[in-house]
């Protein structure tokens, strides 16, 4: 029996719309490891998982409540919320909250930016629709390499710290990989409801991990500047933020919306530059142009032209 390579125009594609979905997710992400770094200061990493999940949760369910539709229609989906909170928050936010504890900001970054490459290995592997393409192996590795360019200075400073955070952050880029991959079984699911039946089985998992790990002494222990960061981190970063990208995934494919790690850290330094008065070095600069030409070439579009 022959195997069948699918048509490469039936493959997922980005459109103008989706980009602008892609970035402003990424703008939003970008804020993800501030408010997680200052917030690992007081609160324990699982405590911390707990929180986002539980919040965002929440928020998604009022939204519901008011606004619609009604969460009961997803329920028959319980099982595969429970497998894709696993491996889309339970164990990605957990790794990469711990490797915070000990790396900073920006090479967690680049670490987590190798997630379109594991993604497309996986999409290879498991999806007869996102196969290799010249186009998105070039890109990524371009925006990988750009990524690594762009935080440079702090790159190099933390490569010589422990190992066990980079295994970390590479384990739940992992994760990642295969969330985005199983999360296209949720195509034609209002996204809103894939978000909250994720988050809700995230906070269902959790809680029982939490109380084992920790117990409930000193949980609620923090000063306000954190509690603030909490909830940008639960509001904004994780319950606003995965309707977008569920969105994307049913629109655009799973390894397209992956890309959107390699926005991430371009959207920290702009954001540090237009609201915290933060200086853009050459180097960074390098590594935003590298990064929007992967971008570029995955979309493939001016390629084209020419």
């Amino acid at each position: 029996m022959t195997a069948v390579t699918p048509d490469r125009a039936s493959q997922p594609t980005m459109s103008l719309f989706n980009w602008g979905q892609l970035l402003l997710l990424g703008a939003i992400w970008g804020g993800s490891f501030f408010f997680a770094r200052i917030a690992v200061a007081e609160i324990h990493p699982l405590t911390l998982v707990l929180f986002r999940v539980a919040i965002a949760a929440a928020a998604l369910h009022v939204f519901l409540a008011v606004r619609g539709p009604s969460f009961a229609r997803v329920l028959p989906l319980a099982g595969s919320f429970f497998v894709l909170a696993v491996l889309n928050n339970v164990i990605p936010f957990s790794l990469i909250f711990a490797g915070q504890t000990e790396m900073g900001a920006g090479l967690a970054s680049v670490l987590n930016a190798t997630t379109p490459f594991w993604t497309i290995l996986v999409a290879n592997a498991v999806t007869q629709d996102e196969k290799f393409s010249r186009n998105k192996v070039l890109g990524i590795l371009l925006g990988i390499l750009g990524t690594a360019v762009m935080v440079g200075p702090g790159v190099l400073a933390g490569l010589g710290g422990p190992v066990w955070p980079k295994f970390a952050l590479i384990g739940a880029s992992l994760s990642y990989a295969f969330a985005v991959i199983f999360a296209r079984r949720f195509k034609g699911v209002p996204p809103v409801l894939v978000a909250a039946g994720q988050l809700t089985a995230s906070t269902i998992i959790m809680v029982p991990l939490v109380l084992a790990w920790s117990g409930p002494a000193g949980m609620f222990a923090a000063s306000l500047p954190v509690w603030a960061a909490v909830f940008a981190l639960a509001l904004v970063s994780t319950a606003f933020a995965y309707i977008l990208y569920f969105r994307l995934i049913g629109s655009a494919g799973a390894t397209n919306a992956s890309l959107v790690t390699l926005v991430v850290p371009v959207s920290a330094l702009l954001l540090g530059f237009l609201f915290l008065g933060e200086r853009l070095e050459l180097f960074e600069v390098a590594g935003m142009l590298l990064i929007a030409l992967g971008l570029v070439t995955i979309d493939g579009r001016l390629f084209k032209r020419r």
